[in-house]
């Protein structure tokens, strides 16, 4: 099965980010992609980048609605599984949400941003409600999809979750700035949830300088070892392809030994506490 990473360099119309996704998705079919993958606000300018600005309410869209409709009819005419990411429109509420949609058109499911990140330069909780759809994993005709939004990933709950759920490939639209986190821990993260439970995951970044934050690409898959097996450049436009071996789910070790061997009635009880004094 191979996954295609677009990553995405964002204009400010969002009628040729579209087109521009169009594109990438026929290449991503010439070259033999099975499912495709895009970055968070796929189609968008970032505009959480800045404080609660109200014009920005305006690119908010129902799902189904005009971006849904044109790539699930590109995933139809291709025959390819796409995850993207834009700002849904749900009555007076606002979300930033993944459709998954099958390489039939239809759309399997969303799955809406749970976490909600506030700081420089993402100030997404004047934008977002916290995610209240609980079902983040979907048949698909290459597998069991999760996925996890960006912030989602920094959970380890979550990521557990997805596994939970039966995931076998955990997508992961992103919009990762550069030198947001120490040199390492943006690739250490996904390897070692990957790893602890047992699927493959595949991050898509943002890419190109925008008005306050430069994203930094470096998209990568990564496989239930917790294996890097491929990564896009730094800072550059670039659909990434990797083929990945679905056999290996069944003798990973979070499948023969870490999901089996949990003990939920022990941990599943704890709650945040304070951190006790040193005498």
């Amino acid at each position: 099965m191979k996954i295609a990473l677009i990553q995405f360099r964002a204009l400010a119309s969002k009628e040729e980010n579209i087109k521009k996704g169009v594109v990438a998705l026929r290449r991503a079919a010439r070259e033999g992609a099975d499912l495709v993958v895009f970055p968070e606000l796929s189609f968008l300018p970032f505009f959480p980048q800045k404080p609660k600005e109200a014009a920005a309410h305006r690119l908010a869209e129902t799902i189904p609605g005009p971006t849904t409709e044109i790539i699930a009819a590109a995933a139809k005419e291709l025959h390819l599984v796409v995850v993207f990411n834009l700002y849904e429109r749900d009555g007076r509420a606002t979300y930033d949400s993944s459709p998954v949609i099958k390489a039939d058109g239809t759309i399997a499911g969303v799955v809406r941003m749970i976490h909600i990140m506030e700081g420089p330069g993402f100030h997404e909780k004047g934008y977002y409600y916290p995610g209240n759809r609980f079902q983040l994993v979907f048949p698909t005709e290459v597998g069991r999809v999760g996925v996890a939004i960006c912030y989602d990933r920094h959970f380890p709950e979550y990521m557990r979750a997805l596994a939970l759920q039966g995931a076998e490939i955990v997508v992961v639209p992103q919009a990762g700035a550069v030198g947001e986190w120490p040199p390492g821990i943006f690739e250490a993260e996904l390897q070692v949830a990957a790893f602890q439970n047992g699927y493959f995951a595949a991050l898509a970044n943002r890419v190109g300088k925008e008005e306050v934050v430069e994203f930094a690409g470096e998209s990568y898959v990564v496989d239930p070892w917790g294996r890097v097996l491929a990564r896009a450049p730094a800072r550059k436009e670039a659909v990434l392809i990797v083929d990945c071996d679905l056999s290996l789910l069944n003798d990973a070790p979070a499948k023969k030994h870490f999901l089996p061997d949990r003990r939920p009635e022990v941990y599943g009880r704890q709650k945040l506490g304070k951190t006790p004094r040193v005498r």
